[in-house]
């Protein structure tokens, strides 16, 4: 098993920079509609093949945010267990990521025996430094059920706008986070019975106590981090300060608190989900053969860490995981069992992204009012989904899917900039050369500045995919790729070849170097056709790995996992090396043209 995952930190690029791709977790309550894949999913993996090109040392992890009051609410009500709500999203996600290629080198999930131990080691070192303080609150209790009820589990009148089916902690109707003690009218969701408040002791986080260490650190990163990010951390620091925050609660679906006379108490999911960044990364080196291995992406301070979330979860990666981070330090390795004690890396950058909304509405699960990734697949393929949602990903401001945008993004910039480009210059060279890179000769000026000009892209593309900015990066791929096609109308080789076939094949070759390159550039978006035309061009090998799932056991029961394995990856940041004289492969189609009447069929399917 190890052997397939050993050559990402001991092959050629051992020198390289250790980069952390963490992508947010997706809760087993739903399924992932397009709005989560450009929130968090599909930016992630495009960093990452990125940053894998250029040969450096890229772990990417996540797994299956498995516990809180929403499965239970959701087991209780179907007659189910939380594991069993839990494992049947889980299978969903592995389904989706792998049909959108998705390269998480570990994709797991929170329900596992390791991420217990780490989860009750962080919460352990807190402690230990001195971060955690104790504290009795109010908190709904049912008498008939002889229990304390999370927050999800009552229901009431919003004591702001009057709303009767308002849950406790924040009113659908009005959208206000609610103090669940005044509620009007409480029920419990379960029997319909009235509750009571209790008072219920609980851990709180001394988030005042960290204020200071987490300000200084967001002001290191103010220069470059997105403006909607520095407004929900820094700026919320600076404007209302940092309070204790709890970090227990009376559950038992969960991770129990490692403090004895604590039973039927659970670390509060949004303690320890973020925890699973850490643990998944402990994870995949156990699994590898290497326990260390973990060390080198979150102790080494040369390490780039960057978290692709949603801005809903800005606070909880732009403030609270950072404290949980700073506060637990170099008592985590005490706790945890490692000699050689040190602080941990701190986010590099929290890349958040706004929300899409569909067809001018807000995205919504209950209506239906959503394009679901899994369903979205049965009808196309995972290519133009990528290229489409980079096109309007909303990296500065709310953005909007349209059905008959995607309709024309697939047919008028795929196919005919792209697709067409590559195919037809493959098609003319395999037909007329049979199959044989043509000899240009001696290149000429407008020859010489189209390939400049493509290379040159390895830099542009690579300074708005270094910074995140990947509406821009692919945007300039897609201009260079137009060049192309502006070169072959001026050099028209369709026509030369019948008088001068040499000055066709100069063209030809140009056209083929350029399009090896563009190939390249393109990858991180659309990594599925960009392999195909890598077969195509003659390159023996594949780009990327390739992914694969396994089952993992451990002492709560075993659980699927998916993985990426790097040994077959050949591609890398730079352009073309394609030589006159070498083979290549009949190409076909790279992309499929749309029928207009799918926007209209589409539209029809939403809400229904």
């Amino acid at each position: 098993f190890h052997d397939k995952i050993q050559p990402i930190i001991f092959g050629e690029n051992s020198m390289s920079e250790p980069v952390l791709v963490a992508v947010a977790w997706p809760y087993a309550n739903a399924e992932i509609h397009v709005g989560n894949l450009v929130g968090s999913y599909l930016p992630a993996d495009i960093y990452a093949r990125y940053q894998r090109l250029k040969g450096n040392r890229v772990l990417m992890v996540s797994g299956t945010d498995s516990h809180g009051t929403p499965i239970t609410v959701r087991a209780e009500a179907e007659n189910r267990t939380p594991l069993d709500i839990y494992q049947s999203f889980h299978a969903g996600f592995l389904e989706l990521f792998q049909k959108l290629g998705l390269t998480y080198d570990l994709f797991t999930s929170t329900h596992t025996e390791n991420h217990f131990k780490v989860s009750q080691a962080m919460f352990s070192a807190l402690l230990k430094n001195g971060f955690m303080y104790k504290e009795s609150q109010l908190q709904w209790y049912s008498p008939k059920q002889a229990r304390f009820l999370p927050d999800r589990y009552v229901e009431g009148t919003c004591y702001i706008c009057g709303y009767t089916n308002a849950r406790s902690d924040q009113c659908d109707k009005c959208g206000n986070l609610l103090d669940p003690t005044k509620l009007i009218d409480p029920r419990t969701r379960i029997d319909g019975s009235t509750p009571e408040l209790r008072e219920t002791e609980h851990f709180f986080l001394d988030l005042s106590k960290l204020q200071p260490d987490i300000e200084a650190f967001l002001k290191e990163r103010a220069s470059y981090w997105r403006p909607n990010v520095l407004r929900q951390s820094l700026g919320q620091i600076q404007s209302e300060g940092l309070r204790g925050r709890p970090i227990t609660r009376d559950l038992e679906w969960g991770i129990p608190v490692p403090v004895e006379g604590w039973e039927g108490k659970c670390l509060y999911v949004w303690f320890e989900a973020v925890i699973g960044y850490l643990s998944a990364a402990i994870e995949w080196s156990q699994l590898q053969g290497q326990p260390d291995a973990w060390r080198d992406w979150w102790k080494d301070q040369r390490s780039k860490v960057l978290y692709f979330i949603g801005k809903d979860n800005i606070p909880f990666h732009a403030i609270i995981w950072p404290a949980e981070l700073l506060g637990a330090g170099k008592a985590f390795d005490e706790v945890f069992g490692c000699s050689d004690q040190a602080d941990f890396v701190l986010p590099y950058d929290v890349p958040a992204n706004e929300f899409l909304n569909l067809e001018g509405q807000k995205i919504s699960g209950s209506r239906n009012w959503a394009v679901w990734g899994l369903d979205f697949l049965t009808r196309y393929d995972p290519d133009p989904l990528r290229y489409y949602l980079t096109t309007i990903m909303p990296e500065a401001h709310d953005s909007d899917w349209d059905w008959n945008e995607f309709y024309h993004h697939n047919n008028d910039e795929l196919v005919a900039t792209w697709g067409n480009l590559a195919n037809r210059v493959l098609s003319f060279a395999y037909k007329h050369w049979e199959g044989v890179v043509p000899d240009p000769g001696q290149l000429e000026k407008e020859d010489q500045d189209l390939l400049e000009q493509v290379e040159k892209g390895f830099d542009t593309v690579g300074r708005e995919l270094e910074a995140v900015h990947l509406r821009a990066a692919l945007g300039e791929a897609m201009r260079l790729a137009s060049e192309v096609n502006k070169y072959l109308d001026q050099t028209a080789p369709w026509f030369t070849i019948k008088s001068d076939k040499a000055r066709a094949g100069r063209a030809i070759f140009t056209a083929m170097k350029a399009i090896d390159s563009l190939k390249i550039l393109f990858a991180p978006f659309i990594p599925f056709s960009s392999e195909k035309l890598h077969t195509y061009l003659g390159h023996a090998g594949q780009l990327f790995g390739e992914q694969y799932t396994q089952e993992v056991e451990d002492t709560l029961g075993s659980h699927t996992a998916l993985f990426y394995n790097p040994e077959k990856a050949g591609g890398k940041w730079q352009p073309s090396s394609l030589q006159a004289g070498s083979r290549f492969n009949a190409p076909s189609p790279l992309f499929k043209k749309l029928d207009e009447k799918i926007v209209n069929e589409e539209r029809l399917r939403l809400g229904q």
